[in-house]
């Protein structure tokens, strides 16, 4: 009998009632887990989450991503609350914004059933758990960290990581968006990374907040 202490709560906000029935059974038949609810909208699960907070919810892509990022602002007065997102389909930029936005967990829906349950035990113990084949290029070693970045280009590597665009850094610093791309490229040629989606991730992945995991 598994320690009631040590049990992982779930809920799901899915948009296929029987994809939730599955879930269920899935997550019933191991003692550490325990299935709560199921919602279909994310006002409904907003709702739930306040009268049965669970350990860890998990949300369908399918809901929307502009959506779900809304939601997660919603969210940030709930304490110690694992959010994992599944979906048919995940690209790198729609990955890297949930992740930014405080999202614990990314997996596709045709994941292995290990998989599955090791983003959920991983997420609801505080790791981040990121299904590898979405960031497969963030595995790759690059040439540098950021030990040769002039102090503008560091600034501007931290502003990348949380997600904002050429403009927005601009108006942060005070400098024109013209002057951003300049110091992005400089920042590709020292580091090796070719996109800004990947820049994002390495430097999550350098600063332990992002982990590859099969």
């Amino acid at each position: 009998m598994a320690d009631m202490s040590h049990i992982t709560t779930i809920g799901v906000c899915e948009t296929q009632p029987v994809t939730a029935a599955g879930i269920r059974a899935l997550v019933n038949s191991h003692e550490d887990l325990k299935f709560l609810w199921t919602a279909q909208s994310l006002d409904e699960a907003l709702r739930l989450l306040h009268q049965q907070p669970p350990s860890l919810v998990l949300v369908d892509k399918a809901l929307g991503v502009n959506a779900i990022m809304r939601w997660m602002l919603e969210l940030r007065g709930v304490p110690a609350l694992a959010v994992v997102i599944w979906g048919s389909s995940l690209t790198e930029a729609e990955a890297l914004r949930f992740v930014q936005s405080g999202v614990r967990g990314v997996i596709r829906k045709v994941a292995s059933t290990e998989a599955f349950l090791a983003c959920l035990r991983a997420t609801a113990a505080g790791a981040t758990w990121i299904e590898d084949v979405i960031f497969r290029a963030a595995a790759r070693p690059y040439r540098n960290g950021r030990s040769n970045l002039t102090p503008r280009e560091a600034q501007i590597y931290a502003l990348v990581e949380q997600g904002l665009t050429n403009n927005e850094i601009a108006r942060e610093l005070g400098i024109r968006p013209g002057t951003v791309k300049i110091h992005l490229k400089h920042l590709y040629e020292k580091t090796g990374i070719r996109s800004r989606y990947h820049l994002a991730l390495s430097s999550l992945k350098e600063k332990g907040l992002l982990s590859m995991t099969a």
